[in-house]
């Protein structure tokens, strides 16, 4: 039997929450480098509709 969307829907946000934290780690070891945190930004666009806000607070614009 496979599983039910509810449980799929979990599970994407679960995973998205995991890689917003490792994201954060990164952006706090690449303060200085705007390359990278050009790089950073664009991978968070491709993970997540609401990323804009995520960008303006974690101070990547």
């Amino acid at each position: 039997m496979s599983i039910s969307e509810r449980k799929k829907e979990i599970r994407r946000r679960r995973k998205r929450r995991e890689n917003y934290a490792d994201m954060k780690l990164k952006l706090a070891k690449t303060k200085a480098d705007p390359a990278k945190r050009e790089k950073l930004a664009a991978k968070l666009r491709k993970l997540s509709p609401g990323a804009d806000e995520l960008i303006r607070s974690w101070g990547l614009e």
